[in-house]
């Protein structure tokens, strides 16, 4: 167990932010289930039969053999030959996900999910009666340790972005403060890609006028970061001074929801008309029913299409009208499809989404040429199926289209591919 300390609490922070990180998550709830493998190189992965085989977790003795997340399968097997690969079986990830939550609302009603295995908390108010930052990341620690048998990393700072660095510099189970005396010391050196948000395309840009550490990227002239990065640039420069002052969320506030979709990697190449219709039908199937769930339309629809050597294009048609129906939603993908697929290549994944959202209790005007009532018909029907197949399970009712080929038909997009939030814009 490591620790890293700062005696700096003597002088009150402007707030007290922590974010906590579960270890190998994954993978460390694998090993509840299976003690017997809790000493051997661990990962977990998705379902390699249906082309999902890339590593999605792994503990600290797979780390050690240089097992990386998104690896091919194959790929971490050459490193470690004796690697012991599990599929996700996300039902536990979201319970064990859980139970961790409500370990963090002990100490504030301030939690703001950071995918399924982070979470920022705001203990502004909390450190003053239950201690300082550092004594509440220790005691998540050892709450987490002891009452559902996993480790966590805690970074402690006076603002998130920072909180969250704090929580990626030592692993596992370690404590790591963020001050506003020592951040130039333990931050600045760090490469500019640590900084959250940077990705790979941002990275490659600041690279290339040599800034390479987000001390650089803190040095450069607030008007050359936004020539250089737009609007964005004056946000990742501000970050890298450590002068961010987003909010924590509240356990109880609703995040606001831009988009509803699914996609899927098939368990084989698609190379004909109909292969694409039975996924495009499964995949909107899914969105009107997660849009019926949330109480919302969607007034456009976009469509994702990846070919076997990896290139992607994302096309998307404004509706006439917001819909949460299947049926119009299969409609409007297939009319992309048809005409912005050429056949050049085989596809290996379809993505559906419903964008543009408004509220299913907005009032519309009705289309002047179309049966006013034709709409409420298919909407019962759909709600009809959606109460069955809640009942009954999904598949106790399907389309004739999908019993045409069960392997492409046969998964299930709400529950097997589930979209996690993250709290701020990506870049």
């Amino acid at each position: 167990m490591v620790s890293t300390t700062e005696d700096d609490f003597n002088t009150p922070w402007p707030r007290v932010i922590l974010h906590a990180d579960l270890n190998g998550f994954y993978a460390g709830v694998e090993c509840l289930y299976r003690p017997e493998i809790r000493d051997k190189p661990v990962a977990v992965s998705g379902d390699a039969a249906n082309r999902h085989g890339i590593i999605l977790a792994k503990n600290e003795i797979a780390k050690r053999f240089g097992i990386k997340t998104g690896e091919a399968i194959w790929q971490a097997r050459q490193k470690c030959p004796q690697l012991v690969v599990l599929t996700a079986d996300y039902a536990r990830y979201l319970r064990y996900a859980a139970l961790t939550r409500k370990i963090l609302q002990d100490f504030s009603d301030q939690v703001e999910p950071f995918g399924l295995d982070e979470a920022w908390i705001d203990v502004s108010a909390s450190a003053r009666l239950l201690g300082n930052g550092h004594d509440l990341a220790d005691l998540i620690r050892r709450r987490t340790r002891e009452e559902l048998g996993l480790t966590c990393s805690v970074g402690v700072s006076y603002n998130k972005i920072f909180a969250k660095l704090g929580s990626d510099l030592k692993k596992p189970d370690a404590t790591v403060i963020i001050s506003p005396d020592n951040y130039r010391d333990l931050v600045w050196p760090r490469p500019v890609q640590e900084l959250l948000y940077v990705g790979p395309s941002t990275m490659r840009r600041l690279n290339r006028i040599g800034v390479r550490t987000i001390g650089a990227l803190a040095g450069l002239r607030l008007q050359d970061a936004r020539y250089l990065l737009g609007k964005w640039g004056e946000i990742l420069w501000l970050f890298a001074r450590g002068q961010d002052d987003s909010e924590v969320g509240r356990g109880d506030a609703r995040e606001i929801i831009k988009s509803i979709g699914n996609s899927t990697t098939t368990p084989r190449d698609l190379d004909t008309n109909h292969d694409v219709r039975i996924v495009l039908t499964v995949l909107a199937e899914s969105v009107a029913t997660r849009l019926r769930a949330a109480g919302l339309r969607c007034r456009t629809v976009q469509i994702s299409i990846r070919d076997n050597r990896l290139l992607s294009i994302d096309r998307q048609q404004k509706l006439e009208q917001a819909t949460d129906l299947a049926s119009e939603i299969v409609r409007r993908a297939w009319t992309l499809f048809e005409r912005y697929w050429d056949w050049t290549r085989p596809i290996r994944s379809l993505g559906v989404r419903g964008c543009d959202l408004v509220t299913a209790a907005r009032l519309e005007q009705l289309a002047l040429l179309e049966d006013p009532h034709l709409y409420q018909r298919q909407k019962n029907l759909e709600a009809t199926i959606d109460e069955i197949r809640r009942r009954y399970g999904y598949f106790s009712i399907q389309r004739g289209l999908m019993l045409s080929d069960r392997h492409l038909s046969g998964f299930n997009p709400r529950e097997e591919h589930v979209i996690h939030p993250v709290s701020f814009p990506g870049l």
